[in-house]
């Protein structure tokens, strides 16, 4: 099985990644064209419950087995890795099946009572089976992340983009004739249909490595063996009545050894992913009771919340593409740093991911902020939007920022910390969502406004809390460095668009983000923020280099 390095595990990560949101940008464009905000306002609605269920199924396994497989397999103990996967796998089903029979007997009144709109029967209901596909392909992934092996990960995750886009249109265009609730829910079973490729994808990956373990492990009989096998065999038969009971209850012990432990990381990170999921749940419920009291009807709330959670979030997380893999990547590198205590390399990684994550992300942040209105009037001829884009862009760089501090609190084993700070963001989120979306004149930008303050409030206190454990901290040179990279990066953007062809705007557009981030890329090596050392780590450019 192949093993990358951190770096390699990244950028493969990162790949699939960047071709994944790419390619989910065709169903964000195409799926408001064809059931309008309020028909992705009611495929919305249905999410915030699938994460918490989600999360109470798997929240904190994957994390834990990828952990204790790295660990194990730094040792060598091939048994341990199969013991903890088989143990994780037992429990997601064992919790998938129950959650999944529970949702199914009460999604009526989940529906008519908790959510805030009833149409979203249907779609609720074609993403239970959600519940069971994604539950077992976490586990996968966090094996194949556990024996730092990206590639399993990073393909199931671009097959199951490729058909849940071809599902999500097809099926929502099907069903809308029924209404825009059928086509919602046509939507949905889309994205179950692309979760379970994605899933059949590591199963046969799975398969096949197992044959290769099989047949690399089978001994090979040797001439002149028989009278030691035969000696060995009478001290085995000699051995046989003792051995089926001591072997059934060290089997026992060292599965509830297993278990005892998986349940000790997964369920403190379980309990931190679940203060967000529940904060996400509350967020979109409270946000439509609030756009209610504020005067606005259910069917505009329902379009506004579509309108943010479906089209300008998802243009705010593209870039988390590459946080998600650093942290992702992270994980078990540090694990196995912090297992030989070798800070210097838990230093070097923290500031390789950070780094990263500041570098790339801040140009995102640059052309959302200035480029907001064109960029929602040629993906989703919705121009009206713009502002709440304008809003969140200077926030995108704190978002980009916590997915590697976070994973680096649960590889150096104190999830908790984690959900202390999670918990603290969520309820000043959702105090401010109450106290400002109710607001007429505030209206959904109350709420865009909690949900900035909570991004930032978490980020903070993560790299606080990452900073008393290591001692890391960034460097304020680097930021000052990118900062002023962004300024006039930015002044580049508005020439080009101001001074640009007379042609169509998403020519201006594509003209002015191209030549923006030339002007970037080349301050990143002049002022040494980027340089031959990180270049030299990336593939085709890094074989150029080196020669």
């Amino acid at each position: 099985m192949t093993k990358q390095t951190f770096i390699k595990g990244a950028l493969i990560l990162l790949a699939a990644g960047i071709v994944n949101r790419l390619l989910g940008f065709i169903p964000r464009i195409a799926l408001p064209r064809i059931i309008g905000a309020e028909g992705v306002g009611l495929y919305q609605l249905g999410y915030p419950f699938l994460i918490v269920m989600l999360t109470l199924i798997s929240g904190g396994i994957p994390l834990a087995v990828a952990k204790w497989v790295a660990e194990a397999q730094s040792q060598g103990d091939l048994k341990r890795v199969r013991q903890i996967f088989r143990t994780a796998l037992s429990l997601t089903l064992l919790l998938a099946v129950l959650l999944t029979t529970l949702s199914l007997a009460l999604a009526d009144w989940i529906t008519s009572r908790i959510l805030t709109d009833p149409r979203v029967y249907h779609t609720f209901m074609m993403m239970t089976p959600m519940l069971l596909i994604t539950a077992v392909s976490s586990v996968y992934r966090g094996y194949y992340q556990g024996k730092q092996n990206m590639i399993p990960t990073a393909l199931s995750q671009t097959v199951e983009t490729i058909f849940r886009i071809i599902f999500v249109l097809l099926l929502s265009s099907l069903f809308l004739p029924w209404g825009l609730e059928w086509a919602a829910a046509g939507a949905m079973l889309g994205v179950v249909v692309g979760e379970l490729f994605g899933l059949l994808v590591l199963l046969l990956q799975f398969n096949r490595d197992r044959r290769k373990e099989l047949l690399s492990a089978a001994p090979e009989p040797a001439a002149g063996d028989s009278s030691a096998s035969a000696t060995d065999g009478d001290q085995q038969l000699s051995a046989q009545p003792s051995a089926p009971g001591s072997q059934s209850s060290l089997h026992k012990s060292g599965r509830t050894s297993v278990l005892r432990r998986l349940l000790g990381l997964s369920v403190p990170v379980t309990l931190s992913k679940m203060v967000g999921s529940l904060s996400y749940l509350l967020e979109s419920i409270l946000t439509a009771r609030s756009l209610a009291v504020a005067g606005i009807a259910t069917g505009v709330a329902t379009a506004q919340y579509g309108s943010l959670q479906g089209m300008i979030i998802p243009i705010v997380l593209l870039p988390t593409a590459l946080t998600y893999s650093l942290g992702v990547s992270l994980i078990p590198s540090l694990s196995e740093a912090a297992a030989r205590n070798d800070k210097l390399t838990i230093h070097k990684r923290l500031h390789q991911s950070m780094r990263l994550s500041l570098v790339c992300g801040a140009p995102f942040a640059v052309v959302m902020g200035l480029m907001a209105e064109p960029i929602c009037r040629i993906l989703y001829r919705h121009g009206e939007i713009a502002p709440m884009l304008q809003l969140m862009a200077p926030i995108a760089i704190f978002i980009y920022l916590q997915a590697p501090l976070q994973a680096a609190l649960q590889a150096l084993e104190k999830p908790g910390t984690a959900l202390m700070n999670t918990f603290i963001g969520a309820i000043v989120k959702i105090v401010l969502i109450v106290q400002l979306a109710s607001k007429p004149e505030l209206g959904i930008y109350g709420a865009l406004i909690a949900i900035n303050v909570n991004t930032v409030l978490v980020t903070l206190l993560h790299y606080w809390s990452v900073r008393r454990l290591t001692g890391f901290h960034l460097s304020w040179l680097d930021i000052i460095k990118v900062a002023a990279a962004m300024v006039i990066m930015g002044g580049a953007l508005r020439w080009t668009m101001n001074h640009g062809f007379q042609a169509a705007e998403w020519v201006n557009l594509i003209a002015a983000g191209a030549l923006g981030a030339m002007v970037y890329v080349m301050l990143m090596a002049v002022t040494g923020i980027v340089d031959r050392h990180d270049l030299v780590r990336l593939p085709l450019i890094g074989r150029w280099l080196n020669r």
